[in-house]
């Protein structure tokens, strides 16, 4: 990675929760009010960009290509192509990264790359025995096979399957996500009081920071229909507390586990999008850049053991760069489970695990925790697949250009046994 790659700019949505209900915006709504307020505020036009790419795990069936959906709605124009990519819980990560090698391969000069989920908005589904029950009645012939049919249909069968629930269960191992942070806890001995200190931990983290303003140079604010207004991620606890947190119940494994819905990242929407440029498209528009990206991994591991991906995704840059583990003035992890970056941490400062799984002679130390999502994380503010890795990428850069930092990595876990990191650098 040697030709630079700058971050122009960059913004998202507030998060919104999940309410158990479709939310007030679809994915292409959520992506486009915050593209469209990025690109208005940019020296160029929209449809002098070279691509736009656009991460999502789970795309509406009327909104399949999101990315292209949203680059004509964005008035990008006919000849701006616009694609999606989905590395599940990395598919923001990934659309920057498909940008990256596209500007430093010369294909590409001027990019909006980013995330986009809906998440309240996953389908519910029809059971298979409903629907090859359903293909029996469309294809009978006569009132005589369609009173068969009706004698072997079943209430039952109308149960839903929840399309949400498939989706974060892993099709390999057969484990929701949560279960593979059970795993970890039970391998690292994180005990459930280790997990809500870190829950109760991110929901101050972010309260604090949005009370100092640290979130407003990042959003662009959401106005539903009726007018009511969202400035803010709305699934954020101003009294979040380890001891109210010990109250709720395991979810994954009831009878055993540790890991619940408050040291989970919560089930959201939101989209977040940064402008990418090469050293060409500084000049010709003449953009002054935030920062840069510097260098990107992804790694593969055990897919029950996913939440270790940040590990092995960011150690290679670490080693690549000659870098400590303290070396950087920050990191962003996303907090996808407590029980997760717990686990991450704790790997990183067992010589076993280094030598075993990394390679390494000995272990890469204790990250310093004054370090890390030092303005909270994913438990307090959501976790929309698909955005989520573009986000902490966007906030990790206005966490070093808030303290003075030079430079930070992003790193995320991603579901099916992977993980992702980038090195951003102020200039």
């Amino acid at each position: 990675m040697n030709a630079p790659v700058y971050i122009v700019d960059g913004l998202r949505t507030p998060f919104l929760k999940a309410r158990n209900q479709p939310g007030p915006f679809a994915a292409s709504d959520l992506a486009t009010i915050a593209g469209s307020a990025l690109l208005a505020r940019q020296p160029f036009l929209p449809a002098q960009l070279d691509e736009v790419i656009l991460g999502c795990a789970s795309p509406s069936p009327d909104e399949v290509n999101i990315g292209r959906v949203v680059a004509l709605r964005m008035g990008c124009g006919r000849k701006v192509p616009g694609w999606t990519v989905m590395r599940n819980c990395a598919s923001g990560m990934q659309a920057l990264d498909s940008a990256i090698a596209n500007i430093q391969a010369g294909r590409s000069q001027l990019v909006l790359a980013g995330g986009v989920d809906a998440l309240s908005r996953a389908p519910l589904l029809f059971s298979d025995a409903m629907v090859r029950w359903l293909s029996g009645w469309y294809a009978a012939k006569g009132v005589g096979q369609r009173a068969r049919l009706l004698a072997r249909f079943r209430p039952a069968m109308l149960a839903p399957v929840i399309g949400i629930m498939k989706g974060l269960t892993d099709p390999v191992v057969g484990q929701l996500m949560g279960q593979t942070a059970e795993n970890l806890a039970y391998r690292f001995g994180i005990s459930r009081d280790d997990m809500d200190a870190f829950a109760a931990r991110s929901h101050q983290r972010v309260a604090a920071a949005r009370d100092a303003g640290h979130f407003d140079g990042e959003l662009t604010p959401l106005i539903e229909d009726d007018g009511t207004l969202h400035r803010f991620d709305d699934g954020v606890r101003d009294d979040s507390s380890a001891e109210g947190l010990a109250k709720l119940k395991p979810f994954f494994d009831r009878r055993y586990g540790r890991v619940t819905a408050g040291n989970s990242s919560q089930i959201t929407d939101g989209a977040a999008w940064l402008v990418l440029a090469s050293e060409a498209a500084v000049k010709r528009f003449a953009l002054t850049p935030r920062g840069r990206i510097s260098d990107s991994q992804w790694a593969g591991l055990a897919p029950e053991q996913m939440g270790l991906g940040p590990v092995h995704a960011a150690t290679p840059i670490l080693e690549r760069h000659s870098l400590g583990i303290n070396d950087l003035d920050a990191w962003e992890i996303n907090e996808a489970f407590a029980a997760q970056v717990l686990a991450c941490l704790r790997a990183w400062a067992d010589d076993a695990y280094c030598r075993d799984e990394l390679g390494l002679a000995e272990a890469l130390g204790r990250l310093d925790e004054s370090r890390l999502n030092v303005d909270g994380g994913a438990i307090a503010q959501g976790h929309p697949v698909g955005a989520s890795g573009a986000r902490i990428v966007l906030h990790l850069l206005q966490v070093l250009e808030r303290t003075g930092g030079r430079r930070g990595i992003a790193a995320i876990c991603i579901g099916g046994g992977q993980g992702g990191a980038m090195l951003v650098e102020r200039p």
